[in-house]
């Protein structure tokens, strides 16, 4: 009897040294990846403001909201009247200019004449060499003004400086605008982007060159593209980030305005990614969530972000591909611990 007790502590002692089960989850490559779908637009590239480099009343318009225009294209003109006097003012003081620079070219070369004739001093030759440097010097100011003014006159012409589609006008026939004032948007259609707007708690996983996936609401081709462009400041109001994608390929009937959706895709070997496990894999102590990782038989914490909450589900940051996380019983472990894999 006396044996077979110390039989039976023998074997409890050593059930009691055996690791115990756990039950694992191995992250692999699908895990780490995290897609997420935003609604874009699409929009060009490049757009300009159009404006007049004179003042005026504008006469004539000759293009409307969503006109496809070329370049060279006259897409408005304004009153050349003001223009055109201050022209003829400067041709007019071009003719009063060389008037009085031949006068001085004929006056000094007289006294050219006398001052080698020993007739005057040389301080009456310098007086007149004076008068004709600054009657040459009028004339060249007055050549400069009348071609200024001759631009002034074609730049009633409002002309467009590329192909493109007139987004917006800002003015009317018969209203007066000033020099610089926006009247027109031409958006260039040679190259179309989509720019969609990222929330500032996901922008951290947006990368310039990154690649996605656009499909169209309104057609059905999908397409790839890359991020060009990223804000470097959010929204003051929406707090979103914009982000502009760029589309080597894009459909051949996508136009200005259509609606996008966009599908970034943030997996890749790397700890940044948003991996999903059950709730129950989540160790926190302090405020700070962590999760058991098995590596070569025995257990060690590491911290993870928590990002979401799904169901019984969690997506944290912070793993690795083919880390083996610790799923279920993870509150009766211990860092260094020996555990059996289930």
């Amino acid at each position: 009897m006396f044996m077979i007790l110390l039989f039976g502590c023998g074997d409890e002692e050593a059930a009691e040294t055996k690791p115990p089960l756990v039950k694992v989850q191995q992250v692999t490559a699908a895990d780490v990846k995290s897609e997420e779908t935003y609604s874009g637009t699409v929009k060009g590239r490049y757009q300009t403001n159009l404006a007049f480099q004179v003042g005026g009343q504008i006469m004539s318009r000759n293009v409307d909201v969503g006109s496809f225009v070329r370049a060279g294209d006259v897409l408005m003109t304004i009153n050349p009247r003001d223009v055109v006097q201050q022209s003829n003012q400067a041709e007019a003081q071009v003719s009063s200019s060389k008037a009085q620079l031949d006068l001085a070219a004929s006056e000094l070369a007289r006294y050219k004449e006398l001052f080698k004739a020993n007739a005057i001093a040389a301080s009456v030759l310098d007086q007149y060499q004076t008068n004709y440097n600054a009657a040459s010097a009028a004339y060249e100011n007055a050549l400069a003004a009348a071609a200024q003014s001759q631009n002034a006159l074609e730049y009633t012409n409002l002309i467009a400086d590329s192909s493109g589609v007139i987004s917006s006008i800002a003015v009317e026939s018969g209203q007066v605008v000033s020099a610089g004032q926006t009247v027109a948007t031409l958006v260039q259609t040679s190259e179309l982007e989509v720019v969609v707007d990222i929330p500032e708690n996901k922008i951290t996983d947006i990368q310039i060159d990154m690649p996605v996936n656009v499909s169209f609401w309104a057609l059905p081709d999908k397409v790839e593209g890359y991020v060009r462009e990223i804000a470097p400041m959010a929204d003051s109001a929406a707090r979103t980030f914009t982000v502009k994608i760029a589309l080597p390929s894009p459909p051949n009937n996508m136009q200005l305005g259509m609606t996008a959706s966009v599908s970034l895709s943030t997996g890749t070997n790397s700890s940044v990614n948003a991996t999903i496990l059950p709730l129950s894999a989540i160790y926190q102590t302090n405020d700070k969530p962590q999760v058991w990782i098995v590596k070569d038989g025995k257990v060690t914490l590491k911290s993870v972000v928590v990002k979401d909450f799904e169901n019984n589900n969690v997506m944290v940051y912070g793993l690795n591909t083919n880390d083996v996380v610790v799923t279920a019983g993870v509150h009766k472990l211990r860092d260094g611990q020996s555990v059996r894999v289930e």
